[in-house]
């Protein structure tokens, strides 16, 4: 057959995009896209079931590939929900009057929080006022004296009466500050030594008699006084706490009815006032009032009385939207801070510190999946929060024994929020698979798709995105013809010629850098000529690996041939993926035929140099010629297929079609053109597959085939089911378009052979037997020489081996 029958016309080679068929003259006459989320139904529907149901079980796994722009879509898509939620409550913590390790969490309406701190604020500042002006009142000062002189008569009354009993019997009662003392008297002075050593034996005895009456009589008194000067301290107390109360009371009704419908408030209210009550002496003293000691006593500082706002919603708008870009385990889930105090970290309540779980309670939370996971023990507290249904605020060394000092244990907080986890869609499922807990509470799988199909309502809304982005972020609107560009950016980086990509990152990078050279070329608008500027030099800032390729196939350190024909020889093209640039070049790819038994032999993998996919394609290849040729015959051949100067590892199958016809060639001694490439992989029926890179693969031929003056001949061999993933450059067009260059397309190995070998392929005839004068035909028969000739081979051996039979002898004369 005539080649033409399969070059591909240049239509066939590059979806164009006419700019006029896009409806607009620039952006500025568009309606930027409300939802921001083009082609993705399937995650929409998703996030709509997962957003609306209410459960602590239904948290979200957003998977998609990476620059999808997946975390601004979600982020603006949930946001535009949260809009239209219920603000959420704010959250605080006080002091736990009752036990002061574990700090009370109390809920309240949003705003009520700061409005609440200020009050107490207030209400302590007042106190710190009032109260010692009470306390330094007439009133105040009158009713304790009345207390002090009551009590000190009824003191003196009993010392009194103590001492007329004393001195009646004789005895003097010594009153001192260190207490009660009775001595033996004479004359109102108290017996000497010498006085008390005179004494006969009955005088003393009757002397101790009265002293131990005396003496019972004392420490009843003693009893008493005891007595009265508690009973004098609990009205001295009471009377504090009344005269406190005409204080406290008058404000924290205030309070109480301002918070009336507040029971959590109103309860903590009375126990704050309770608190006041019993320690009014920190209250009594004036703020930097004199000590009498000569350095200064620490101040009161009223902590239990503060009010620690963990959450303020005042200010927030709808539900709130937390998006964690460091998913450490104090910035997820709070911390309890320390402070240092005379060489000691102390701590407190008012030192809890809020997690983004907290901020987001009662909305949203959006986390990425990698670096969620790299925090071991934030994804495994984030999944204990989401079981119980609450957030714990705990220390994560005391939490995994680190250390053993007693913290603060505050109460936990309920949770009502919705989880969105970011990531790879190979992380959702070996989640799904390796974690038992992830499949519980992450039931809602939103998955991006990395294409779309290349429909007029899809290129409409396409626009309508970058035209919102050029609002949004205050670039230059774009012209119809700069629009028609990035839509073919846009199949181009799909990889297909009816399809647009998804990974819409990419594309609007290149539309602010075309925003940069636009105005360099003062341009008003960015026009095609300044997207494909951006482009151009994209990929000029990534492609010296690409370009030091190509000069050592110019200065001929790689041996590719563009010209001529060989036996065994073609051009195969491989891909070579960079990161930030991918590119095809071709590669020598040799083949060997000997007599053997060892089959087809790839020294690529007998050198440890070829991965599994491509080992696969060469059996394949082997199962090939064993269901065409060796039907009515054995193969007992040897033959190596290799790439020449591949000093890596060689992966994938598409090169299997170019090893297949170098070992046709071989067979058949039929030359191979060297100014036509090759690429596709082949199945055991001949069939050639598709394969991936195939517009960098026939760019990269191109490329080389220019450097060295392209004549008209040259060209590409593709698989046909590959023609719709073309996207190929407008320079090679237009190079096919003169006749320059050529792109054929084949369904079979027998069609590639033709065209790189110019001679008919050839048919099996029913009688088994290939047309004669055909490729196949003389491979036919140089595998059945091959085996002719082995068989000849091994009959010589067997001769050798086999012992000689003795010589006959003469029947006549027995010699």
């Amino acid at each position: 057959m005539s080649q033409s029958t399969w070059e591909l016309k240049p239509e066939n080679l590059r979806a164009v995009c006419d700019p006029d068929s896009l409806g607009f003259e620039t952006t500025l006459d568009l309606t930027p896209l409300k939802e921001k989320v083009v082609g993705q139904d399937r995650a929409v529907t998703a996030l709509e079931f997962g957003l609306g149901i209410k459960d602590l079980e239904y948290n979200i796994f957003v998977a998609g590939p990476p620059r999808a722009n997946k975390t601004e879509t979600i982020m603006a898509y949930v946001s535009e929900l949260a809009a239209g939620m219920p603000v959420p409550p704010d959250y605080i913590y006080v002091h736990n009057f009752k036990d002061g390790d574990r700090p009370q969490a109390l809920s309240l309406p949003a705003g009520q929080g700061r409005v609440l701190k200020a009050d107490m604020e207030d209400l302590i500042a007042t106190l710190r006022v009032r109260i010692p002006e009470v306390f330094e009142s007439e009133d105040y000062s009158s009713r304790r004296e009345s207390l002090v002189h009551g009590f000190t008569q009824e003191r003196n009354a009993i010392l009194q009466e103590l001492d007329a009993k004393a001195t009646e019997e004789g005895f003097i009662l010594n009153i001192s500050p260190t207490g009660l003392m009775i001595f033996p008297g004479r004359e109102g002075k108290p017996m000497s030594e010498e006085e008390l050593k005179a004494l006969n034996d009955e005088e003393r005895e009757a002397l101790r008699t009265k002293s131990s009456a005396l003496h019972t009589e004392m420490n009843e008194a003693i009893r008493r006084i005891r007595k009265m000067e508690k009973e004098f301290q609990e009205k001295e107390k009471k009377l504090d706490q009344d005269v406190a109360l005409y204080v406290v009371g008058h404000l924290m009704e205030e309070l109480r009815e301002k918070y009336k419908n507040l029971r959590q408030v109103l309860e903590y209210f009375k126990e704050v006032q309770e608190e006041i009550l019993k320690n009014i002496d920190e209250l009594k003293r004036r703020p930097g009032a004199p000590t009498p000691f000569p350095f200064p006593t620490p101040e009161p500082t009223f902590t239990q009385y503060q009010v620690n706002v963990l959450v303020d919603n005042s200010k927030t708008k709808g539900a709130p939207v937390i998006l964690e870009g460091n998913p450490t385990y104090p910035n997820i889930f709070g911390a309890v801070e320390r402070r240092a105090q005379f060489g000691a970290l102390v701590t407190d309540f008012t030192l809890i510190r809020p997690g983004s779980l907290h901020r987001a309670n009662g909305g949203f939370l959006i986390l990425e999946a990698l670096p969620l996971l790299r925090w071991y023990f934030s994804y495994e507290a984030l999944k204990r929060c989401l079981k119980d249904g609450e957030i714990k605020i705990e220390d994560l060394a005391e939490q995994i024994g680190l250390i053993s000092t007693r913290a603060l244990q505050a109460q936990p907080i309920s949770l009502d929020i919705k989880v969105i986890i970011i990531g790879d869609p190979y992380i959702y499922q070996l989640l799904y698979i390796y974690d038992e807990d992830f499949t519980k509470l992450f039931k809602i799988k939103a998955h991006f798709d990395w294409r779309m199909r290349r429909t007029d309502d899809h290129v409409e809304k396409f626009s309508a995105l970058v035209a919102g982005y050029c609002q949004e972020h205050k670039l230059m609107p774009v012209h119809k013809t700069g629009m028609a560009r990035l839509v073919e950016y846009a199949g181009e980086l799909a990889g297909h010629s009816k399809k647009l990509t998804l990974q819409l990152k990419e594309v609007l990078d290149v539309l602010k850098e075309a925003n940069f050279w636009a105005r360099s070329n003062t341009h008003e608008v960015i026009f095609g000529s300044d997207v494909e500027k951006a482009i151009r030099e994209k990929i000029y800032r990534s492609d010296l690996p690409e370009e030091k390729m190509q000069e050592f196939i110019d200065e001929g350190m790689l041996f590719i041939e563009t010209a001529g024909d060989v036996v065994g020889q073609v051009n195969g093209l491989s891909v070579y993926m960079l990161g930030d640039h991918a590119f095809a070049r071709p590669s020598r790819i040799t083949a060997t035929v000997s007599l053997g038994k060892e089959g087809v032999v790839a020294i690529d993998r007998e050198a440890q140099l070829a991965g599994n996919i491509h080992n696969k394609g060469v059996l394949i290849l082997s199962s090939y010629l064993r269901s065409r040729f060796a039907q009515d015959k054995p193969l007992t051949l040897s033959a190596s297929l290799t790439f020449e100067q591949s000093y890596g590892m060689v992966e994938g199958d598409s090169a299997s079609c170019a090893e297949l016809i170098a070992l046709l060639s071989v067979l058949a001694e039929a030359p191979l053109k060297q100014n036509i490439a090759l690429t596709g992989s082949v199945s055991q029926r001949g069939e050639v597959q598709p394969i991936g890179g195939v517009t960098w693969k026939v760019e990269g031929f191109y490329k080389v085939c220019k450097a060295r003056g392209l004549d008209g001949v040259q060209g590409v061999v593709i698989p046909k089911v590959n023609v719709q993933d073309l996207m190929l450059d407008r320079e090679v067009v237009d190079a096919v378009k003169e006749g320059k260059f050529h792109v054929w397309a084949v369904g079979h190995a027998d069609e590639a052979l033709e065209l790189l070998t110019g001679l008919p392929a050839g048919k099996r005839l029913e009688d088994g037997t290939w047309e004669p004068d055909t490729v196949n035909f003389k491979v036919d028969q140089k595998l059945r020489q091959i085996m002719e000739l082995a068989r000849e081979l091994m009959k010589g051996e067997e001769e050798k081996k086999s012992p000689s039979p003795p010589p006959a002898s003469c029947p006549e004369c027995g010699k």
